[in-house]
């Protein structure tokens, strides 16, 4: 059962993730799936019989994604696999080793297809990139040189998606011209604010949830990139959220405790929620 702190946020599940990550609400299992990216742990939460399972994996593990089948899809360091769904059968769909790089955040797109981001390890400028992967494991390579790949989320029409590169301080749009070549122009800059974007999640009403690292807090922008709310938060580096429950009315948001002091931040690396904080879109799950 979720903690409460005040002004509305709850504890949903308390943890020391060193960095938690990717929270996907799985309408399937009625369960929140979330990573912790360098302990290599994919978690499953039921927050309605207050259960908490854990995946080891063999690799850091930037996110993980149901598949359509039963199972889950993983953006791992060295490219994408697929479990079963008991867990086994690990099998990889595409894989590509670059020494120095390792898997970040990901999310499926309306038609199924998985978009997952990748980074270096001394997140060298450009060291990057961002890929779509097919059912079938086709792979295409959307942005080839970004620097912190992050959130990913689309419109409620699917007409664009929503696009972060941590370093450079934007949310960007990505739409597609007829001949498949990748459009990129910023929706906001966010320099003014403390901390860089990273998640994010989108609402029923088009508007843009992102988490500041570094900056304590989750914001949301209006389609026309305009700041209506900002949600702190009792940690320093919260990292990315989703809306999930029965309802899609509950505003779950990843942390990390990497870097931080137990005693200043004792709850750093947990997930918090925010009970009723909007309506969010159901997400797909993976094609493959």
């Amino acid at each position: 059962m979720a903690q409460h702190l005040g002004q509305g946020l709850d504890i949903a599940i308390r943890a020391r993730a060193e960095l938690g990550e990717g929270p996907t609400w799985d309408p399937a299992a009625g369960r929140l799936i979330w990573v912790d990216i360098l302990g290599s742990r994919v978690h499953s939460h039921d927050p309605a019989g207050g259960t908490n399972t854990v995946l080891p994996v063999e690799q850091h593990v930037g996110a993980a994604k149901p598949r359509a089948g039963g199972g889950l899809v993983v953006n791992l360091r060295d490219g994408i696999g697929l479990y079963e769904p008991d867990g086994t059968g690990f099998r990889w769909l595409h894989r590509e080793v670059v020494p120095g790089r390792r898997a970040n955040d990901a999310a499926v797109a309306p038609d199924g297809s998985l978009w997952a981001g990748s980074m270096r390890y001394d997140q060298a400028t450009g060291g990057g990139t961002l890929i779509r992967v097919d059912a079938d494991g086709t792979v295409h390579t959307l942005l080839p040189e970004v620097t912190v790949s992050n959130g990913l989320g689309w419109s409620p029409d699917g007409g664009r998606a929503y696009y972060v590169d941590s370093p450079t301080k934007r949310i960007d749009i990505l739409t597609f011209s007829d001949d498949g070549e990748v459009r990129r122009a910023p929706l906001v800059d966010t320099s003014a604010m403390p901390g860089d974007p990273d998640g994010l999640t989108v609402d029923a009403d088009g508007c843009v949830w992102v988490a500041f690292w570094g900056g304590g807090a989750v914001l949301r922008y209006t389609p026309a990139g305009e700041l209506d709310r900002t949600v702190p938060v009792p940690v320093s580096q919260p990292t990315a959220c989703a809306f999930g429950g029965a309802d899609l009315t509950d505003l779950y948001i990843t942390t990390a405790a990497t870097g931080t002091d137990p005693a200043a931040e004792p709850l750093a690396g947990s997930v918090l929620v925010l009970p009723g904080a909007g309506s969010g879109l159901p997400q797909p799950a993976f094609a493959g």
